[in-house]
């Protein structure tokens, strides 16, 4: 597993989130959790206000958006199959996670 490997979702949420992308660091290969990302499916996510904060990719033939306020931490034996690496879309994906945890002021 490595940072930004696509994993089909195996939840009871599967239908509107087929996949989660894993964003956690290397440094905790260790652990046996992973801090995963869904990724929803376009239809049901509805309209997109901020393209940053939920970036859209392609995943096999389905159009899924990132979802990053439902970001959370799965044990390793919950990740279903790998499908694909987003490592080239990997700074999108820090844009939208620096866009949740940056310090707002005012």
């Amino acid at each position: 597993m490595a940072q930004f490997d696509v994993h089909r979702n195996i939840g009871k949420h599967k239908d509107d989130i087929p996949y989660v992308v894993l964003v956690q660091s290397s440094l905790y290969d260790s652990y046996r959790r992973r801090v995963v990302v869904p990724l929803v499916r376009k239809a049901a996510l509805g309209k997109i206000s901020n393209q940053r904060f939920n970036p859209s990719f392609k995943i096999e033939t389905l159009q899924v958006v990132l979802h990053p306020l439902e970001i959370v931490s799965v044990p390793n034996e919950q990740l279903g199959e790998y499908v694909q690496s987003l490592a080239t879309e990997g700074n999108r994906i820090m844009d939208a996670l620096d866009e949740l945890l940056t310090q707002a002021w005012g």
